[in-house]
């Protein structure tokens, strides 16, 4: 039999048998479906994260009280041992680097706004000017603490807060009071949204010195600052440590996380689940096949008189594996395409039905699901047709 005649046999055999076909089909098609969703999943998901970590700052480092490896813990807090607390001076300090672009002392916290009689809850941002362009903020109106003017009493609104206050007016320039204090509103952030959990839209920011003594604290949340370049990031977390550990009596008491740091461990973690979810998905292929060597071998037993005179009029034990081979590669490339493209689409619904996940599939995924299952159809065929392939002319032809 030649190339054409084995191809056009067994397309004609899965064409004559519609169900058996179509369950084989299916069963290949939903393996790789699962396969290239998941993937697409876990790729979104990890793509989120960066874009997420992206869009708060370049060449960004976050300096936080405590050491990483001992913060937080359960001995700690039972001795009463707590953390060297952050200080402006630990911000003016770490501001004289060459290596530092900029830097933004940070405190947060929570207190009352009241104006044009609405009061509400807010989350309050205590910083300087530089807060603005290290988080990537935008304003929207006005402007917000021009340098050297850091204890002037303005007030940067988000723009959802803007709108809830003075819906029929203008924001800038009124008089607003937060907690006990009036601050007159001298910018309004453009709308962003959230960014890491965290609505821009909703948030108040204040000088520092004001946030301090509203919330009655001395101490820092938080100092972000940033590097001149990429390059310089590493350097910055080590002369950022030495110039705090100097300040701090010799102490190694304070954590500097970077951007890249946070971002590879995501990677990393995103990754690995990526490829975790795409080989549990793999399992329904295997048993696709599973299924696929099952059913072939039910067709050996059902196509008995059929090889029998295939073999009668010249097919050789060669020929009766090819086209048994052949079958399964029609059945297995069918289902393939088939799950690749229900695949596609489902990546595409979760795109729309979540707009921020970036689901798409990435293209070792999807090569990978329509390999996967193409050498699994076919090993699943090795055993049924090499038992169609041992058949005995006569004997199979005497068999009804």
């Amino acid at each position: 039999m030649t190339l054409t005649d084995t191809l056009q046999t067994s397309l004609k055999t899965v064409i004559s048998y519609r169900m058996r076909s179509l369950l084989i089909i299916l069963a290949m098609a939903l393996g790789v479906a699962a396969v290239v969703m998941l993937t697409a999943l876990g790729n979104g998901a990890r793509n989120y994260v960066i874009n997420q970590f992206s869009s708060i700052g370049t060449n960004l480092l976050v300096v936080l009280p405590g050491r990483a490896e001992t913060s937080g813990s359960f001995l700690g807090a039972v001795l009463g041992q707590t953390p060297r607390d952050l200080t402006l001076k630990d911000a003016q300090l770490i501001g004289r680097l060459p290596q530092v672009r900029r830097y933004a002392p940070l405190n947060v916290g929570a207190a009352e706004l009241s104006a044009a009689n609405r009061l509400r809850e807010v989350t309050v941002l205590g910083s300087t000017a530089h807060l603005i362009p290290i988080r990537h903020m935008k304003l929207a109106q006005g402007s917000f603490l021009a340098h050297g003017t850091e204890r002037a009493a303005h007030i940067v609104l988000g723009a959802k807060i803007a709108r809830e206050f003075f819906p029929h007016s203008q924001a800038i320039g009124q008089r607003v009071r937060l907690g006990g204090n009036r601050f007159l509103v001298s910018g309004v952030l453009a709308s962003q949204g959230e960014s890491m959990g965290f609505n821009t839209d909703e948030i108040v920011i204040i000088p520092i010195d004001y946030a301090q003594a509203l919330f009655n604290t001395t101490s820092l949340f938080r100092i972000l600052i940033e590097a001149n370049s990429h390059s310089d990031i590493e350097p910055t977390k080590q002369a950022i440590l030495e110039t705090l550990r100097q300040s701090h009596e010799g102490e190694n008491d304070t954590t500097v996380i970077t951007q890249d740091a946070v971002l590879s461990t995501f990677d990393r973690i995103l990754h690995a689940l990526t490829l975790a979810v795409a080989g549990i998905a793999a399992i329904s292929l295997i048993v696709a096949g599973i299924l696929v060597m099952n059913v072939m071998l039910v067709a050996v037993t059902q196509r008995t008189a059929e090889i029998g005179l295939l073999k009668a009029i010249g097919a050789t034990s060669m020929d009766i594996r090819k086209l048994f081979f052949a079958e399964a590669l029609w059945l297995s490339l069918v289902g393939a395409l088939l799950g690749f493209l229900l695949g596609q689409f489902g990546s595409l619904l979760l795109r729309l039905a979540y707009p921020q996940l970036p689901a798409w599939a990435p293209g070792w995924a999807s090569f990978a699901g329509v390999g996967v299952a193409l050498i699994t159809g076919i090993l699943a065929s090795l055993f049924p047709a090499a038992k169609a392939a041992r058949l005995n002319a006569v004997q199979a032809l005497s068999k009804k």
